[in-house]
């Protein structure tokens, strides 16, 4: 039996009845009082983009199993819903689409005024091998940001233990045993996606 196609756009997460978890990584500067105290210190900059991420495995692929330099840590941040929602309903996709915006001036009018952003980039599998459908990444600024910092932020741990046992399992070959470490991913919500119409397209 073939298993269903997923859609192209769809937001998967880690998620309860009040929260979602996302990923993103630093080096430990940031990482390890961040996990100690369960808020971003204030070494990280409120009033910078950042890139929050709902897929365990896109943040793999983006950190190089934390490998890469100031990426050595890899967080998983435990948000709300209410704050992650917010962010959604006040997006703009990072990019222009003719037929979504009216035109490129509106659109990159709407995106400077807009706190977050929506960005859709290949999923990737257990090899970081692109998938064909898109995995979600949501850019925070100013006001989003502060607010993801500052009030959003319900726990922070340090998933780099799971990040290195799953990249061991992987270059040995034994993927079942990997994917079965995975953190489970859902459809966010449950039967539909909380997008701005023009993010939807």
């Amino acid at each position: 039996m073939t298993a269903p196609t997923r859609p192209q756009y769809e937001i998967r997460a880690q998620h309860t009845d009040t929260t979602v978890t996302v990923y993103q990584a630093y080096s430990p500067l940031i990482g390890v009082p961040a996990v100690r105290d369960g808020r971003f210190p204030e070494a990280w900059k409120r009033d910078r983009m950042t890139w929050i991420k709902p897929s365990f495995l896109w943040m793999m692929y983006r950190c190089g199993w934390a490998l890469k330099e100031g990426q050595e840590t890899v967080l998983a941040v435990e948000i709300t819903r209410e704050g992650f929602d917010w962010a959604l309903e006040h997006a703009e996709l990072s990019h222009y689409v003719r037929g979504v915006h009216p035109d490129r001036a509106a659109w990159q009018r709407d995106l400077r005024r807009a706190p977050a952003r929506v960005q859709w980039d290949p999923e990737r599998d257990l090899r970081l091998d692109r998938l064909p459908h898109r995995s979600l990444q949501l850019g925070l600024t100013g006001e989003a940001s502060r607010r993801y910092a500052d009030e959003w932020t319900v726990s922070i741990r340090d998933v780099t233990p799971l990040a290195r046992q799953v990249h061991q399992l992987v270059r040995a070959g034994r993927l079942d045993d990997a994917a079965a470490l995975l953190p489970h991913e859902s459809p966010y919500p449950p039967g539909g996606v909380p997008l701005p119409a023009r993010a939807a397209a």
